[in-house]
């Protein structure tokens, strides 16, 4: 018997271990595949297993702390598809990780894939911790161990785990030492985005926040929007949003506010975004900067601008702030931050929204081109990687765009329609084993 799900079109026969009435991320990407069904013809027969993530790992990951008392944290690894290729997703880590989370985020990494057309599955992982209440050593300890227990199901051909929210090149090389040792050869292709003395790519540090701009610049240029002069509001100041207001404010935009987990500014002028940045590296927040005036958190949603750029968390654009944003454009450098009912109210309101799946793709598309670099120990230079990168971000955006104006959809509708279409082509194509 299948549970209804609310707010969702159509019934969907939920797994035991999902709550009906607490998706949570989860639901939000079950919304947006019932949008997209109607458009997806003889290949609907196979939506449904892009509800059902293919392989869910949870694990216990027990570490001895620096005071030498035992803690446990939850862990997860899960595989969304595979059908286009191995398994491709970051690993976050932060205390309100959830199953739900991490499956959509997987889901997600599904459709970005295929979006930019890169031969990977969707995967994702977490670890339900704050990883500022460790010490180093403590997680140094924690990635290993995670590592360990998600091992079986991680490999450079099975699935590449990369950094995410609260993870970096250093995590990265802790992951790949790991699964080395047990393997008993070094295999660096085993997770992207490591440093460079380890096999890491160059340009990928800077990939996904490129990524977002070059997207955002064509979006605007097609919509008429002069990106030199345009006021550009950012969420999320890490990475992928501090990389993007740097990259807007040497096109000429200027960056009138900002906003991280524990501060928010506003400047009308614009502000000193290189300064900024340098402040942030120092103090670990946009919170006490001298050259900007501090904004109430609520009141982000309210600052006049032209483009703005969610790079923090999911859920941040909602049906109780979609009506107050002024911006025309709106790019998605964080994953899933506007939930089906704000997009709907953009939508009416005449907002262009550049979608997750296709603005935040410049991270996985030059991972994919550091896995290449990997297997064929064969290493490009920036420059070229840079290129590479504006080609592949470029060429999807044309396609996505040209399914939006052919069938009249949304940007997020089109992405969906041309990822579903190539995820389940190559599902109907395989056929079901045995």
């Amino acid at each position: 018997m299948s549970d209804t799900v609310p707010g969702v079109a159509q019934p969907h026969a939920l797994p035991s271990y999902l709550d009906v009435h607490h998706l949570g991320p989860w639901g939000i990407f079950l919304q947006q595949v019932d949008r997209v069904t109607p458009y997806l013809g003889n290949l609907a027969r196979w939506v449904e297993t892009l509800k059902r993530p293919k392989r869910i790992l949870v694990v216990d990951v027990p570490i001895q702390m620096d005071d030498g008392t035992v803690a446990h944290f939850e862990g997860y690894r899960v595989q969304h598809n595979t059908s286009r290729g191995p398994g491709k997703g970051g690993v976050r880590y932060h205390q309100d990780v959830t199953l739900s989370e991490v499956m959509a985020l997987a889901a997600w990494m599904s459709i970005k894939n295929a979006a930019v057309n890169v031969p990977f599955g969707g995967a994702k992982g977490g670890i339900r911790v704050d990883p500022k209440r460790l010490s180093l050593p403590e997680l140094e300890r924690l990635t290993r161990r995670y590592t360990s227990e998600i091992g079986l199901i991680i490999g450079p051909t099975k699935d590449i785990p990369a950094p995410d929210v609260n993870t970096n090149e250093r995590v990265m090389a802790w992951m790949m030492d790991t699964y080395s040792m047990n393997v008993g050869e070094t295999v660096t292709g085993v997770v992207t985005g490591k440093p460079i003395s380890l096999g890491g790519s160059l340009g990928r540090h800077e990939a996904t926040g490129r990524g977002v701009f070059t997207v955002g610049a064509e979006a605007a240029r097609r919509i008429g929007l002069d990106v030199a002069g345009a006021r550009v509001a950012v969420q999320g100041f890490g990475n992928v949003g501090g990389i993007a207001a740097r990259l807007f404010a040497e096109a000429g935009a200027r960056v009138v506010a900002v906003q991280d987990h524990a501060g928010c500014l506003y400047r009308e002028a614009g502000l000193d975004i290189p300064a900024l940045l340098r402040h942030v590296k120092a103090t670990g927040s946009v919170a006490g900067f001298a050259e900007a005036e501090p904004l109430a958190r609520d009141a982000f949603w309210d600052t006049p601008c032209d483009i703005l750029i969610p790079a923090a968390l999911e859920q941040q654009i909602t049906e109780a702030n979609a009506g107050r944003i002024q911006a025309r454009l709106i790019i998605e450098g964080a994953n899933g931050p506007t939930t089906p009912a704000a997009d709907d109210i953009l939508t009416e309101r005449g907002v262009l929204v550049v979608p997750d799946v296709i603005a935040n793709a410049g991270g996985v598309t030059v991972s994919y081109f550091e896995w290449v670099q990997d297997f064929s120990s064969f290493f490009w230079s920036e420059q070229e990687i840079n290129e590479r990168l504006v080609a592949v971000m470029k060429g999807a955006l044309d396609a996505v765009w040209q399914v939006a104006d052919d069938k009249g959809v949304t940007l997020r509708t089109a992405t969906f329609i041309v990822a579903c279409e190539r995820i389940l082509r190559a599902r109907d194509l395989r056929g079901l084993y045995p």
